[in-house]
């Protein structure tokens, strides 16, 4: 019975080629925009290369004192001195490890400049995070100790600076800022939507021009604190939260006293919203997301219900002929429930085709450096099910009026 259903669908859909098209269009539309569009939200708050440990970390990246009356903030990342403190004695997390902000370097090569992307990091940092060495290995502790002008470069840096891209670039040298580094690991290279892993060349956090001898509790340092598990977070957050409330009070700074200390060890999730959406404002992002995605899934819902609605009314002399010859309500409806699945299969297929195109180009454009937009095919399952939730609606309800009337007037619609 189910193919027989299926059959009729397909008959019906070449029966009407018009009809067929716009019904098609606005299924595989609507899923294409809301694929891309989760696609790109995974991409910035999802875990990927070279993060794949988010759900298991937690994320400190700024801290900000005020005065008693909040008349006065200051805002700044986390100092060397905090991290050692405040951080890195933590006994709850399995692992600790830190880097600065991206800053910004120069290399030359034949006259040419090369504008590079740099970062100060722990030998913890390799550890926390998940990159891939394709040549030689991280700087360790006894590296950072002995004080060596030793770096970490990417794979794009690689083809850029050494001529030989075949050969290996561990060992050799290259100059950055006038100042001659040895080559110890090359990596592949991450998105530049990594805020807190993203660089092309990884020094030693000990290197002069990283600042991290800088006195108070402000810097220019990250920490990514890695848990053995989702249930510490809260174990790990109450730890630190007790380190920093023994922090001495007032603090002195430019002049200023200030009285109130606040620094969170959040998801990176949180971790991004709190940052760009101060104030206890992160529900709006959630709230805006939530009312996109229903303008994408209601609009183009409200046109399948109406086309939907035409094709079935039109259809008035087979059920009425189905029902002289003794069809029951429940058949007939169940046979317009089959096609509308079947018309939003064909749709999604259509659909996730499309999105893989659309991502592929934008990930070859450059857009976004080293971009790794992919498919979140959950997401792919819920926007579908939405989209048959609606089809479903959008069918079952015609359906039934339409196999309650009579046979009679059935016939005559026609």
């Amino acid at each position: 019975m189910l193919f027989n259903y299926i059959k009729i669908a397909w008959k019906v859909l070449l029966r009407h080629p018009f009809y067929t098209f716009i019904t098609l269009f606005g299924i595989t539309l609507t899923l294409t925009v809301l694929m891309v569009l989760t696609s790109f939200i995974d991409h910035l708050l999802g875990s990927h290369y070279p993060e794949y440990k988010r759900d298991k970390s937690l994320y400190i990246m700024n801290l900000t004192i005020q005065d008693s009356a909040r008349s006065s903030m200051n805002n700044s990342p986390l100092s060397y001195n905090f991290i050692k403190e405040h951080i890195q004695k933590l006994k709850t997390p399995e692992k600790v490890g830190f880097s600065t902000f991206v800053s910004f370097a120069n290399s030359y090569l034949n006259g040419k400049k090369i504008k590079l992307n740099t970062k100060f990091c722990d030998a913890n940092f390799w550890e926390v995070t998940d990159y891939e060495f394709l040549e030689g290995k991280p700087f360790n502790e006894q590296n950072i100790a002995n004080g060596e002008h030793v770096v970490v470069i990417t794979d794009a840096i690689k083809k850029q600076y050494f001529e030989d891209e075949t050969a290996s670039a561990v060992g050799k040298s290259i100059e950055i800022d006038n100042e001659k580094f040895r080559v110890i690991g090359v990596v592949k290279a991450a998105p530049v939507t990594r805020l807190m892993t993203f660089s092309d060349v990884f020094f030693p956090y000990n290197l002069p021009k990283s600042n991290y001898q800088t006195a108070g509790l402000q810097g220019n340092f990250t920490a990514i604190v890695l848990a053995k598990s989702k249930s510490d977070f809260k174990a790990i957050q109450e730890e630190f939260n007790a380190s920093v409330n023994r922090i001495p009070l007032p603090i002195a700074l430019y002049g200023q006293k200030y009285d109130v200390i606040e620094v969170r060890a959040q998801t990176y999730t949180d971790t991004v919203l709190h940052t760009f959406m101060s104030g206890g404002r992160e529900i709006y992002f959630y709230i805006g997301i939530v009312f996109i995605l229903l303008i994408l899934m209601g609009l183009p819902a409200i046109n399948l219900v109406n086309l939907n609605v035409s094709r079935i009314m039109e259809r008035a002399s087979e059920i009425g002929i189905r029902k002289a010859f003794g069809a029951p309500s429940s058949a007939l409806a169940w046979q317009f429930i089959i096609e509308n699945i079947f018309i939003t299969m064909i749709g999604g297929s259509f659909a996730l085709i499309l999105t893989l195109i659309i991502i592929s180009i934008f990930n070859d454009s450059g857009l976004i450096l080293h971009a790794d937009l992919s498919i979140n095919f959950s997401v792919f399952g819920v926007s579908l099910l939405v989209c048959l939730v609606f089809g479903l609606l959008s069918g079952v309800v015609p359906a039934l009026r339409m196999s309650k009337m009579k046979v009679i007037d059935a016939l005559k619609s026609s």
